[in-house]
């Protein structure tokens, strides 16, 4: 597969996949969308990568959505079309075993926020702006924000974001819970290495097992997750890690996890 629209760098455990359309506040089209998958399943097949970066070229946008040029020709078929492929995305992004993290490094409106929302972390600059605005051209949102977004800010301001199109700063989407940390925008590339850095050092296997359950339990009855968590819980008690986890515990030094 060739790229244009995407940048991708490995180093340090860390797989940066930088969306790389600054022309375009690195809007989404369905290319771009499918290099993101692709680097997204490199990363999660490479041994060395512990954690996950999604970012955006420049210093104005992290991602300002679905790229309207593409939007404006859509039939009804080409739009659902153009809506799963997003979802599917988002999803994989959702779904990958390792860590995600999003550097929110200025607009991350409509698809941007959907793409955002769907890792696990966020760490947003100042001057981010998050919405989600398909409402002002007539749409709504189709990557997952009418479903995520609830999730994260509750119904009530969900639909204030949806109905009314208007952006948010970061300082009110922290405190919404939308984004979990703010850093100003010379800082942000040190935040996010800082926060992988520190997943890096917890155990792969409890990560992603921890991922699962948190992800899922939006979606179960509160018995199904707590069985779910008890079936993990022992599975976790079985690994390796486990053991080196209480045995540096006890002896005072550092865990060296191994993701077995």
């Amino acid at each position: 597969m060739e790229f244009h629209n995407t940048l991708f760098e490995k180093a340090d455990g860390i797989a940066t996949i930088t969306i790389n359309r600054p022309q375009a506040l690195n809007a989404l089209n369905e290319a771009t969308l499918n290099e993101i998958s692709s680097r997204l399943s490199d990363a999660n097949q490479d041994q060395a990568i512990k954690v996950i970066v999604i970012t955006g070229t420049g210093d104005r946008a992290f991602c300002a959505g679905a790229d309207l040029n593409v939007m404006k020709t859509a039939t009804a078929y080409k739009g659902m079309h153009l809506s799963l492929i997003g979802q599917k995305v988002t999803s994989e992004v959702e779904d990958s075993k390792k860590p995600v993290i999003a550097a929110i490094n200025g607009y991350a409106l409509g698809g941007g926020l959907e793409l955002a929302m769907a890792c696990d972390l966020r760490i947003a600059a100042t001057k981010a702006k998050l919405g989600q605005p398909e409402v002002n051209v007539g749409l709504i949102p189709g990557w997952g924000g009418t479903q995520r977004l609830p999730r994260f800010v509750g119904k009530g301001i969900a639909k204030e974001m949806i109905f009314t199109g208007e952006n948010i700063d970061a300082e009110r989407a922290e405190h919404l819970g939308l984004v979990n940390r703010v850093v100003p925008p010379e800082e942000l590339q040190s935040a996010v290495k800082e926060m992988a850095t520190k997943l890096m050092s917890k155990p792969p296997i409890g990560l992603e097992l921890a991922k699962h359950l948190v992800n899922r339990s939006t979606e179960v009855d509160l018995a199904s997750g707590l069985r779910s968590e008890a079936e993990a819980f022992g599975v976790l008690a079985s690994t390796k890690d486990f053991k080196e986890g209480v045995n540096a515990f006890l002896e005072k030094r550092k865990p060296q996890y191994k993701g077995n």
